[in-house]
């Protein structure tokens, strides 16, 4: 008798006694979707299978998703001009390419250059349409990536050895100029952040008694370790300007992390180790360099929490911030976003345990990072003499454990 295959016409109200049905894959016809195609709502089962379905619909949708990213762009000074260099090397890069194998498929038009060498603002719009494809090309070949300067993390500065707070946790020293000039608290902001290193609170932190009526748990060492993972690996991602992209930073934390994307607990340094070493190999992150570029991330780890506390509280204030802009940014999405309201939630409570990790790191003892990071740099040692590529730990789902209450309401 040939198998009965049914649709989601076919039965409702699923339960834990009768499933829910599956459609099968339109495409290969062997596995059952997970997906349905955005424009012709096709359901498909694989990458694979969305690719081959129908070229016009991928090609479509990228573009359209292209071209509506750059038009919600709104770049400052700052980017504008490093954006300018980006063409300027582009296109010395091509002339030379274009010398060299006399092929003239990759050259601005005389139009454009001439914009560019002058200094003026060029938008995707004012491109030509064989612009347009060519400049779509090189940033899906990551040819244009090259061509970015990579960026210094600030942890590995000398200077970040350095920083001083008040007994508070509040900044300790402003520049000089700043007080004279009585500079506003934005600009303060941006002139630190020039500097490479982040800035540290503006008002003082509440204690713990405030927040819990509990003592804290003993697991948030170990929670900690998973926090300033996601950290490193958001801006090691994005050349270190995550307010080029507020949401897509904070969205990149939430799936790397976790206790903040999860409501995991982790039990100890090896299982949060080995969570974030999952994820940076996962599909979504392996192109980025898999389980070497997360080893790296295990050493900005250790040299983060060897800094000392107020090194980790401008780190978990950066963080923080972080999240807010993603929240600003957004309320100011339209209202089709999928998930908004499962975003914010996220985002909110994500915030909230931020900003009581930073309260907890500012009552620590000092010496309480570097045996810390010691610890780190053991399970990274542990992970290699293992071999690495092979299967992490196991790990027990804990996001589903509700009995214990690490964080309570503020």
């Amino acid at each position: 008798m040939a198998e009965t295959i049914l649709t989601s016409e076919n039965l409702s109200n699923p339960s834990p006694l009768n499933p829910p049905s599956r459609v099968i894959c339109h495409v290969c016809q062997k596995q059952f979707s997970q997906y349905t195609c955005p424009r012709c709502n096709s359901r498909y089962c694989s990458l694979h299978c969305y690719k081959s379905h129908s070229l016009r619909c991928t090609e479509s949708f990228m573009q359209e998703n292209v071209v509506e990213e750059l038009r919600q762009l709104q770049p400052d000074d700052e980017i504008k001009r490093k954006m300018l260099e980006i063409l300027k090397r582009f296109h010395s890069e091509e002339e030379t390419h274009t010398l060299d194998e006399d092929d003239d498929d990759s050259t601005l038009s005389d139009e454009t250059i001439q914009k560019i060498l002058s200094g003026r603002e060029v938008s995707f719009d004012d491109l030509s349409l064989e612009e347009k494809k060519r400049f779509q090309k090189a940033v899906a070949s990551g040819e244009l990536s090259k061509m970015i300067e990579p960026w210094d993390p600030w942890w590995l500065n000398p200077a970040a050895g350095t920083i001083c707070l008040s007994r508070d946790g509040t900044r300790l020293v402003q520049p000089i100029a700043n007080l004279e000039a009585s500079v506003p608290p934005e600009d303060d902001l941006e002139s630190n952040e020039s500097s490479g290193i982040p800035v540290g609170p503006e008002t003082p932190l509440p204690s713990l008694r405030k927040l819990i009526s509990t003592e804290p748990s003993p697991l948030l060492a170990v929670h900690l370790v998973d926090i300033v993972y996601s950290y490193c690996f958001t801006l090691r991602v994005y050349n270190g300007e995550w307010q080029s992209d507020a949401i897509g930073s904070a969205m990149v934390v939430l799936s790397i992390s976790c206790v903040l994307g999860q409501a995991g607990q982790p039990e100890t340094v090896r299982e949060a180790v080995s969570y974030c070493l999952e994820q940076t190999c996962s599909p979504a992150y392996r192109h980025i360099g898999g389980l070497q570029f997360g080893l790296a991330l295990v050493d900005d780890v250790a040299t983060l929490l060897s800094l000392g506390g107020p090194a980790l509280i401008c780190m978990l204030f950066d963080l923080q911030r972080m999240i807010q802009a993603g929240e600003k940014e957004l309320k100011s999405e339209k209202p089709r976003m999928l998930r908004k309201a499962e975003i914010k939630s996220k985002l909110k409570l994500a915030e909230r345990k931020v900003h009581f990790i930073m309260c907890w790191v500012h009552e620590q003892p000092g010496e309480a990072w570097s045996s810390l990071g010691a610890m780190v740099k053991a399970e990274k040692s542990s992970f290699m003499d293992y071999g690495g590529s092979k299967s992490f730990s196991k790990r027990e789902n804990k996001a589903e454990n509700k009995g214990k209450v690490l964080i309570e309401e503020m």
